[in-house]
């Protein structure tokens, strides 16, 4: 593969934060989608030394300042990433508040499986549905406090975030094939979908997510274990990437759903991520350049919008039926979710082309 960078993709990515950032609300959703993309949105201004999206992200955090938050599960959790980035940034006090009602979550929630929570927690949803562990709650869950932890010197915190891989794998991750799981039902002790189904954007949040968590918890002994993971899945998963760079919405049934971009660009985060981090080899490289590329070329740009299509709404295993419940997902643009990993794969790609020139 070329090893000059293409400008036009990394010049994709950011119109589209620039045009959610000149039309959305500020005020959003306390809530997983709307938090990884704050996220993202710093990381690309952090990567960029700029203050581009610092506005947008006060906004959001004044917000809540101003209504305070309900944080009962891994997906209200979440939003601590955007808190603590602008806690760091302004040296706000309020905002530390905000951070500190997830860090309280994370430590004093609930224990249903070892070390693993409830992902939809102890609000009414999490009474209503089964008690379970998600694979998703790998970024929701265990992202922040790592971030958080590793600066904050909270040995604490640091463990609790470095033993959810390991904890989650022994659960959601199939032996034989090596991808994993939606979820898994504790009373039940079975996974779920109990066939196997691999979701894609689930199998998306352990790509990603795994090389966060490994660079941020630095020299914690789970390391190792981390590094096993992505390996073992990122070899399961690359024979099921399409010729066109990208991958589907339920993995092992190939050409019978449909691509999944948010998944695409998750894979692609997570494998450029791994190879500039030693932890995986050049196949990697190559095929998340291509999956970020197939991404990009799809984002429709007009006069009037910035557009990244094919994005499948959120997801929940249904109790019944779960193969056609991924299946019938709809697809739409600009979920929020969807350009975070996007944003995520952004700059990693242009990370990887400053090394190669």
């Amino acid at each position: 593969m070329m090893r000059t960078m293409d400008r036009k993709p990394w010049e994709t990515a950011v119109a589209l934060a620039d045009h959610v950032t000149s039309t959305w609300n500020p005020k959003m959703k306390w809530m997983w989608g709307e938090a990884l993309l704050g996220y993202a949105l710093f990381r690309l201004d952090e990567y960029r030394k700029t203050d581009r999206y610092t506005a947008f992200l006060t906004a959001y955090c004044d917000y809540y300042v101003a209504h305070p938050p309900i944080v009962d599960q891994s997906d209200t959790a979440a939003p601590g990433l955007i808190t603590y980035a602008m806690q760091k940034k302004t040296g706000d006090p309020r905002y530390a508040a905000l951070t500190s009602k997830v860090v309280d979550y994370i430590k004093k929630t609930p224990r249903i499986l070892e070390d693993s929570v409830n992902h939809l927690g102890t609000g009414l949803l999490g009474k209503l549905y089964p008690q379970s562990i998600w694979v998703d709650s790998l970024m929701m869950f265990s992202v922040f406090p790592a971030w958080y932890a590793s600066l904050e010197n909270d040995p604490e915190l640091l463990q609790i975030a470095a033993r959810q891989p390991r904890v989650m794998a022994k659960y959601l991750m199939d032996s034989k094939d090596h991808l994993w799981y939606h979820s898994y039902w504790v009373r039940q002790k079975t996974h779920y979908p109990r066939r196997p189904i691999y979701w894609g954007r689930g199998n998306g949040w352990v790509i990603a997510s795994l090389p966060m968590i490994w660079e941020l918890i630095r020299e914690n002994p789970e390391r190792a274990s981390i590094a096993e993971l992505l390996r073992a899945t990122s070899e399961a998963l690359l024979p099921y990437q399409r010729p066109d760079g990208t991958f589907e919405t339920v993995i092992n049934r190939p050409g019978k759903t449909y691509r999944e971009l948010s998944f695409t660009a998750l894979v692609a985060s997570g494998w450029m991520q791994g190879y500039r981090l030693g932890l995986l080899g050049e196949r990697f490289r190559d095929a998340g350049v291509r999956a970020f590329m197939a991404v990009t070329s799809a984002v429709q740009i007009s006069k009037d919008a910035v557009l990244m299509p094919e994005i499948s709404g959120p997801t929940i295993p249904l109790p019944v039926f779960p193969y056609w419940g991924y299946k019938g997902v709809p697809r739409k643009a600009n979920w929020s979710y969807g350009i975070a990993a996007l944003l995520f794969a952004a700059v990693e790609y242009h990370r990887l082309c400053e090394k190669d020139q």
